[in-house]
């Protein structure tokens, strides 16, 4: 197996993501990472946003975390062989107020990364955007939208539960001119 000064950011993730399983405790992967992958790498993140999906306690996450040389700094993780930072905010995993139905897998050499699908990483970026009017999470999704498959629909339909029906036909919209 790699060690992980060699592991990419999604072998990293599949590698932590794999082996807190193997202990019955459940992450997915969300946020910038999720961008990062689903963009082809137009965003880059250095921190990885596992979602402590069944709210395990967290006393558990950390033995495994320094079992595998992790070292808790802050609120993060931190090893000595990358400069990724792993942080774990807490469950129930959800975009907005909407619960997440689908997790997406990616099998990497190092472990199965588990994460939100394109649809739900748009969602995700775009609650930053409806709620605190963060222009770069706007950028974000259509940058998700633009690489890969995703339900419109679906995202239309959690704009409107999230009372931002207008926001949203403004991430339509640049992402049918794109």
């Amino acid at each position: 197996m790699k060690q992980i000064k060699d592991m990419s950011m999604i072998e990293l993730g599949g590698y932590i993501c794999s082996s807190l399983k193997k202990k019955d405790i459940h992450v997915v992967l969300s946020g910038g990472s999720c961008v990062e992958i689903y963009s082809r790498g137009e965003y880059t993140s250095y921190d990885l946003d596992l979602i402590n999906e069944y709210n395990e306690l967290f006393k558990n996450i950390t033995s495994t975390m320094l079992e595998l040389g992790f070292k808790e700094h802050n609120k993060y993780f931190i090893h000595e062989d990358t400069k990724l930072f792993i942080e774990f905010p807490s469950g129930p995993l959800g975009v907005g107020d909407a619960p997440v139905d689908e997790i997406a897998e990616i099998d990497t050499e190092a472990g199965v990364l588990r994460l939100l699908t394109p649809t739900d990483c748009i969602k995700d970026r775009l609650a930053a955007y409806f709620h605190w009017n963060d222009e770069q999470s706007l950028q974000q999704a259509i940058w998700v939208a633009e690489q890969n498959d995703f339900n419109m629909k679906n995202i239309k339909k959690f704009s409107i539960n999230e009372g931002c029906l207008e926001k949203f036909l403004i991430f339509e919209k640049a992402f049918i001119k794109g």
